[in-house]
């Protein structure tokens, strides 16, 4: 809310982003800028989706440039964060 609450309404969803990772390394958050996730099916990959932000290796964020989050904003999230499966490396 710190970036919407500075800079207001108005602005393409990359300005957005850009300020969203300067608060991230100020606050000391590891992250990583629109990470290619894959999107797997029956056990195989059947492409990649870039996630805005995905932080501390384990929490996928992504940004919304719009007057107000509706239905379907939510309901496509969703469904990316269970087609979306990241297998870190536990060895």
């Amino acid at each position: 809310m710190q970036v919407h609450n500075t800079l207001g309404n108005g602005f393409q969803e990359v300005i957005y982003q850009r300020a969203r990772a300067i608060e991230l390394a100020q606050k000391g958050l590891s992250f990583e800028r629109e990470k290619e996730m894959p999107i797997h099916y029956h056990d195989q990959q059947i492409g990649t989706r870039r996630v805005d932000f995905f932080v501390a290796n384990s929490v996928m964020v992504e940004l919304k440039a719009v007057e107000k989050l509706e239905n379907v904003h939510k309901l496509r999230q969703l469904t990316i964060v269970r087609l979306t499966i990241y297998r870190m490396d536990c060895s």
